[in-house]
């Protein structure tokens, strides 16, 4: 197309619907790939929130001679002031609502509850700690779990891996 000078012609409607044409299929190749990367940020985090949970509960049993009995207590101070053994976005509450990810901690199997340690409120013997996706597809496509073993299991199915912990079909140790 050949524009004169002092022209106030524009792009014509099939020059902007090629643009837009353009624009579309870029972003349909790009969508996709931006939802895995999401997935695959919001699964690093719930491998971390159990790892971090692991560490937590090392130093509470340390400490307070067991594991603890929820995530509310492992984010309170422990005997004589020290530092919390857990930060307060995972331990805010009993059920933790992170990166997509539905995180909880309850007693682990067989667990018996020690009383009269050094810290507040009772301990136990055992802990399970699991990590599952809210929307599963969109938000993770994996489900986490740990207990005393200190290895982080994964359910590719998206549920939390079941004590015990047994390596078949989609149960698997990540660490």
């Amino acid at each position: 197309m050949r524009y004169r000078a002092g022209d106030k012609r524009g792009f014509t409607l099939i020059e902007l619907l090629i643009v837009v044409a353009i624009i579309g299929i870029i972003a349909a190749i790009a969508i996709p790939g931006f939802l895995r990367a999401r997935i695959a940020g919001n699964e690093a985090s719930a491998i971390g929130s159990m790892r971090a949970i692991n560490t937590a509960q090392q130093g509470y049993a340390q400490l307070c001679n067991g594991f603890a009995v929820a995530l509310t207590v492992l984010g309170t101070a422990g005997p004589g002031g020290a530092q919390a053994f857990l930060s307060p976005d995972i331990s805010a509450a009993a059920t933790i609502l992170k990166s997509g990810y539905s995180v909880t901690m309850t007693t682990g199997a067989g667990a018996v509850v020690v009383a009269g340690g050094p810290c507040a409120g009772a301990a136990q013997t055992n802990f399970y700690a699991a990590s599952v996706p809210l929307t599963t597809g969109s938000t993770g496509t994996r489900g986490f779990a740990t207990n005393n073993s200190w290895t982080v299991f994964q359910d590719t199915s998206g549920a939390a891996p079941t004590e015990p912990f047994t390596v078949a079909g989609t149960v698997s140790a990540i660490q």
